[in-house]
């Protein structure tokens, strides 16, 4: 059958992000016919050519709509809005598909599915990366209250309209479900990780890592992603400062890109060696990074909306075995302490943080059990092409409902 599919940030694994849609649209194009519209906004940022910019048997539509993390809030909103009328159009002069995928975020971008699929008469599927609007709305960047309300009117209508519903979380879907949307048209399904990059994080690769940039005998903490507002970076650089400044066997690694790069740019100037950036790497390096460390950070904001997310990071560094430290409040909280896998420590706490770290780092054959255990959650439950199977499922069952319409 024909898939459609709406998503306005394709990325590959030659790019310095999650590059999640890349292995599922590789797993649905062995057996169906895919057409994805996106943009050309990630092009740009390849850092290696080892995989093709679309998987094979992938036809890709490719808008020019420029964006990056350093925007504002007007020139995202103009970017939303070149895609979405952009996708529209496109989307009605394919060969008519017999579902369609649309992916937020964007909300636009769901928006753009949804309507091409009511012009085309054919079912439609949702895909929840983050909650819209509410992730905006929490981070101030829709100021009226008309704006509000009429997209909280909006996604509403988005879920009362799609065949199926697919959060990236659980928090969310019982965000969706609160919303009146019965349980039966809502499926969780992961971020989950690339379980086949992971192996290539290897001992003898990550030891070669290590040694290459100096690490042995130091014991290393990660922050792998973006340096975005919400990802708390002034509670991490804090933390490192003071751990940094009282062990100096202690590293703090940075690996990414965003807009808090000056400030973490600024500690490393500040301890040299210590607090290091290193800069985005490509998906398929990022295992050995996550693999050298210790133990790893996923921070964000204290705000409830964040609290819903499904964060890369966590299921990378636990597919190498690597416990984590989370900071927030809901469904990851519960997961590392129902699976002994990492910690809990409260968004905005840099000197919570960094006792919590220096405890950690101080037992070995801790960190060792939880990583072990990590490693088996994720083979259990994280493994993308699992998910990838799932979401063919969903998507097959949405155009065969649709077609006894």
């Amino acid at each position: 059958m024909h898939i459609a599919v709406f998503s306005q940030y394709h990325t590959n694994p030659d790019c310095p992000a999650t590059s999640r849609h890349y292995a599922l649209l590789e797993h649905l194009a062995k057996t169906h016919r895919v057409t994805l519209l996106t943009t050309d906004a990630w092009a740009g940022q390849r850092l290696t050519q080892q995989f093709p910019w679309v998987p094979a048997g992938v036809e890709a539509r490719v808008a020019k709509v420029h964006y990056d993390n350093k925007m504002g809030p007007a020139r995202r909103a103009l970017a939303f809005v070149q895609y979405a009328a952009w996708a529209v159009r496109e989307g009605l002069k394919l060969d008519r598909p017999a579902v369609i995928w649309g992916i937020s975020t964007p909300l636009t971008a769901a928006w753009a599915a949804a309507r091409v699929a009511r012009r085309l008469g054919v079912p439609w599927v949702f895909e929840v990366q983050d909650l819209w609007p509410s992730f905006p709305i929490a981070m101030g960047a829709v100021p009226t209250a008309l704006a509000r309300r009429e997209l909280f009117k909006l996604e509403k209508r988005l879920y009362d309209s799609a065949a199926h519903i697919m959060p990236l979380s659980p928090d969310m879907s019982s965000y969706v479900t609160n919303l009146g949307i019965a349980l039966k048209k809502v499926t969780t399904i992961l971020n989950g990780t690339d379980l086949e990059l992971a192996a290539r994080a290897t001992p003898a690769a990550v030891e070669a890592l290590r040694q290459e940039q100096g690490l042995a005998g130091k014991r290393v903490v990660l922050y792998a992603g973006t340096f975005g507002r919400a990802n708390d970076i002034t509670t991490l650089v804090a933390a490192a400062e003071k751990m940094v400044e009282a062990d100096s066997e202690v590293v703090w690694l940075f690996l990414g890109h965003g807009f808090h790069a000056p400030l973490i740019a600024a500690a490393a100037a500040r301890w040299p060696g210590r607090i290091r950036v290193v800069g985005g790497q490509p998906r398929h390096a990022v295992f050995a990074w996550f693999g050298l460390a210790d133990v790893s950070v996923v921070s964000f904001l204290d705000m409830p909306v964040l609290d819903t997310n499904s964060p890369a990071k966590l299921y990378d560094s636990l597919a190498v075995g690597t416990p984590v430290v989370v900071t927030n409040r809901g469904w990851t909280k519960a997961l590392v302490e129902r699976e002994h896998c990492g910690w809990y420590v409260p968004a905005g706490d840099a000197p919570a943080l960094a006792a919590r770290l220096r405890e950690a780092l101080q037992q070995p054959g801790l960190l060792h059990e939880m990583g072990a255990r990590g490693r088996q959650l994720a083979r259990r439950e994280f493994d993308r092409q699992t998910l990838a199977a799932t979401m063919q499922r969903i998507l097959e069952q949405a155009a065969l409902t649709g077609q006894g319409r």
